[in-house]
């Protein structure tokens, strides 16, 4: 059995970050989609809240689980058994940052494999940050995110924002 990781702040998770769940859950016997917190870094959702969306959005996949670790990806995959690190990527920024990212836990993890997985060419341009930057502006997201995470941002980022699509 392969196990592989999907790690992230998904904050909040998008359809760019499912679609590479997608593509993950027929490759591997199990994929674990981690949410990684950083004591340091501001979110808007909570940890909690990110793994309930995660969980909704990713229920129909028997072979996704969802948790979150607060240490290194790499020591979480050791702990599981895991054997591929999964990262998405969205362009040439990404690929460049990814890369990096990359050859930073293979120093920590050799026996810990890397693979890059683009999200569809129409999610190319959604980030997180992007996401929530459209929902301030009243734009609609319906085809950037699940309807919950739309709503949950809605929610937290303003209440104007409540009856918009």
């Amino acid at each position: 059995m392969t196990i592989a990781i999907y790690a992230g702040s998904f904050d909040p998770v998008t359809a760019g970050h499912l679609s590479v769940v997608r593509q993950a859950a027929r490759l591997f016997s199990h994929v674990v989609v981690v949410v990684a917190v950083n004591p340091k870094k501001s979110t808007l959702l909570t940890a909690e809240e990110r793994m309930a969306l995660i969980r909704e959005a990713v229920a129909r996949h028997p072979n996704v689980s969802v948790t979150f670790t607060e240490g290194l990806i790499v020591e979480l995959a050791r702990e599981i058994g895991a054997s591929v690190l999964l990262r998405g990527v969205r362009g040439a920024t990404d690929a460049q940052f990814e890369t990096e990212l990359a050859q930073m836990n293979r120093a920590l993890a050799p026996e810990l494999s890397t693979l890059f997985l683009p999200a569809e060419a129409h999610l190319a341009e959604v980030s997180s940050s992007a996401l929530k930057e459209r929902l301030t502006r009243g734009e609609d997201v319906s085809a950037y995110c699940p309807p919950a995470v739309a709503a949950k941002l809605r929610e937290r980022l303003s209440p104007s924002l409540r009856s918009h699509p």
